[in-house]
């Protein structure tokens, strides 16, 4: 079921959906750290934009809607947006509200034919007849259509019944979504046209390519201003760096200066990427409480590249809106950095601090997982400090890299002293303490450091085993 205009996308979507959750952990792994070493690889922001939303949907409660809906719903895939379904993004809808509308729409709108269309769809899909599947689907969309505007035209001066339209759905923007819904179904045939005259993935807009796409939305604008911003939407699923629509209000102000873009129909396009910044933040802030470490880094990134954008595009000096909001959202990632950054030194301290003999049980280690998140902790405020700027976590990130590189540079010192010098009984956990140790001084010194160390840590094992055996 291909998206507007763009089967190619679709068929990855579906390819990555298919992943089992160990083949998409490792594809993230690889990705994430490919893109941090500033490798240029063509589509890995949207692969991990979905190998994100596989996981997170996969961890979640909500059962998928099935084929019959993903149908009838293909022509709005690429204004969904994947936050919670009382926030507001302008032109976009919540992934997670669709079955909500699904159900209003076959439970009580329209049972009978919604039950006929679902049984004729399977059939059409078991039968692998794509084509009748997705007829089926449009003449769905028609009756559908039809039937809530009836329904929204009959209740537009009964706020009474409005409500009660807002309950059957049971969603809190439930009259906002059907709106939407109702205009791009209205729309699809000109945004699938649009869709197919735009390319399906967009490094960089710039140059020629920014005033092609331009032209193209100034003849929608012309011709239907009732569906513009959804070109603008359609626009920044394309873009591999949403915050690049606002390139667009720029190039029909001819200036950065926010009085200028506010007079241009484009100005709408600054909100959609606040909005989105707002989400992705929220995104990140979700990942690391969860401790799941979706490709934090890489998602860290995109955050610093986005504030880093708009503040580069945009002249936001003056007190404006769109100042302050970027502001409140610098405020938030600061906010939210800051809470785990101070964690890190504190993990650390604890899996290095030296250990009394009596303390440990023979055979003992630390415990891996402990470590593995420890080095997750150090990895992401090494992350932190690649941004600290952007993203207002700069003081923090200094005064706690340096507190770790000392706690390292000091610690791993008596680390080593104590394996040298421990008996057998011990001996398994004071080198499970040197092998984090190592770990931790990879992220932070380098590799050639950490290989250093453990060479270190051979020779300390050894003159330990010849003291045991004299």
């Amino acid at each position: 079921m291909a998206g507007v205009g763009q089967p190619a996308v679709e068929r990855l979507r579906e390819f990555l959906r298919d992943l089992q959750p160990g083949a998409r952990a490792l594809l993230i792994a690889e990705l994430e750290r490919a893109m941090l070493r500033g490798e240029d690889m063509a589509g890995a922001e949207l692969i991990l934009i979905e190998l994100r939303r596989c996981m997170r949907a996969n961890q979640s409660k909500s059962r998928r809607i099935g084929d019959h809906a993903r149908l009838f719903f293909s022509p709005i895939e690429p204004f969904l947006v994947d936050d919670g379904p009382d926030h507001k993004h302008r032109g976009r809808i919540a992934r997670s509200a669709l079955e909500p509308i699904w159900l209003w729409l076959s439970n009580t709108v329209l049972p009978a034919e919604a039950h006929a269309y679902s049984e004729q769809v399977e059939a059409a899909l078991q039968a692998s007849d794509a084509d009748k599947a997705r007829q089926l689907a449009r003449a769905f969309q028609d009756t559908a259509l039809a039937r809530m505007q009836e329904i929204l035209a009959a209740t537009e001066n009964d706020d009474k019944a409005r409500r009660r339209i807002g309950t059957q759905i049971g969603t809190l923007r439930a009259l906002d979504d059907l709106d939407i819904v109702i205009d791009l179904l209205k729309a699809r045939d000109a945004l699938a046209l649009l869709g197919e005259q735009l390319p399906g993935h967009i490094k960089t807009l710039g140059g020629t390519l920014l005033e092609n796409v331009k032209a193209q939305l100034d003849t929608r604008l012309a011709s239907d201003p009732g569906i513009f911003i959804y070109t603008l939407v359609l626009v920044m699923s394309r873009l591999a760096a949403p915050w690049q629509l606002i390139r667009l209000a720029t190039k029909a102000a001819g200036s950065d200066a926010v009085a200028r873009i506010e007079e241009t129909p484009y100005n709408v396009a600054v909100p959609i990427v606040l909005a989105e910044i707002a989400r992705v933040v929220g995104e990140l802030g979700t990942d690391l409480k969860s401790g799941r470490g979706i490709a934090v880094s890489a998602l860290l990134k995109d955050v610093h590249d986005a504030v880093r954008g708009l503040r580069s595009e945009l002249d936001l000096t003056g007190d404006t809106a769109w100042a302050r909001q970027l502001a409140a959202i610098r405020a938030e990632i600061s906010k939210l950095l800051s809470s785990e950054i101070n964690l890190m030194p504190g993990r650390v301290r604890r899996l290095m601090r030296p250990r009394p003999a009596k303390e440990i049980a023979r055979g003992s280690t630390v415990d891996a997982e402990e470590v593995a998140e420890a080095e997750s902790l150090v990895g992401f405020v090494m992350a932190c400090r690649n941004y600290a700027g952007e993203l207002a976590v700069s003081e923090i990130t200094q005064r706690t890299f340096t507190e770790l590189q000392q706690c390292l540079d000091i610690g791993t010192k008596t680390l080593l002293d104590a394996l040298r010098n421990c008996g057998d009984n011990e001996r398994a956990f004071r080198q499970s303490q040197v092998d984090a140790a190592v770990r931790f001084c990879a992220k932070v010194f380098g590799q050639d450091y950490a290989s250093l160390l453990t060479k270190a840590a051979d020779v300390a094992s050894h003159s330990e085993g010849k003291v045991a055996r004299a």
